[in-house]
C-alpha cells in the first residue's frame, strides 16, 4: 500500500480536526458529563475533545481488535483495567475513538456502556469508513483509505536508540 493510498493525519491537522469535532458536538446541544476514550486509538482524540468541551470527567475502555495493518482479531476484546461503571449511571457519555472502521469496536463499547444505565451515550470519531456497522453520532471525515495517525506511524521507542533512528514508517511496496 503506497502513501498515496493512505489518509495522512498530521499533528497540526489533528488539532484542527479535534476542535472542529468538538464544535460540532457543542453545536448539537449535547452536553457530555464524561468523555470515554476507546484505548488506545481514542486516547488522544478524547483528551483533545474533552479539553475543547471543558469536560473534566474522563474514562477509558481498553479494547483490542487490530493486530496489524488491516489485520484484526476474530472479535474485539475488552481488556483490563475496566471502567468504573457505577460512575456512569445517569450520566451523558461521549465515547471517542480514532476511527469507526468495521464499527465492531464502537458497537461493543456502546452496547457495554448502555447496560449500565447512562442518561445518554453518543459517539465521536475522527474518521468513519463507509463499511462501518455503526454510524457515529459525530465524525470529522469519511475515508475508505488506511489512515496514518501521527501517534502511531512511527515504531515504538527502543532503549538505546538515538532520536531519529528507525523513526520512519516502514516502507511499504
Amino acid at each position: 500500500m503506497s502513501s498515496t493510498e493512505r489518509e495522512i493525519l498530521t499533528w497540526d491537522l489533528f488539532g484542527e480536526a479535534s476542535r472542529e469535532l468538538a464544535r460540532d458536538i457543542a453545536e448539537s446541544g449535547f452536553r457530555p458529563d464524561m468523555v470515554i476514550a476507546v484505548a488506545r486509538g481514542g486516547l488522544l482524540p478524547a483528551g483533545a475533545i474533552s479539553y475543547a468541551l471543558g469536560v473534566k470527567a474522563a474514562g477509558t475502555l481498553n479494547v483490542e481488535f487490530y493486530s496489524d495493518i488491516e489485520e484484526t482479531l476474530p472479535d474485539p476484546v475488552v481488556l483490563e483495567p475496566l471502567l468504573d461503571t457505577d460512575a456512569i449511571v445517569g450520566k451523558n457519555l461521549l465515547v471517542v475513538d480514532d476511527v469507526a472502521d468495521s464499527g465492531r469496536t464502537l458497537d461493543l463499547v456502546l452496547e457495554l456502556l448502555r447496560r449500565h444505565q447512562p442518561a445518554q451515550v453518543r459517539s465521536a470519531v475522527l474518521y468513519t469508513k463507509p463499511r462501518t456497522i455503526v454510524q457515529p453520532d459525530f465524525s470529522w471525515r469519511e475515508t475508505d483509505r488506511w489512515i496514518n495517525f501521527p501517534w502511531s506511524t512511527k515504531p515504538p521507542v527502543v532503549a538505546g536508540a538515538k532520536v531519529g533512528d528507525g523513526e520512519q514508517a516502514p516502507a511499504v511496496p
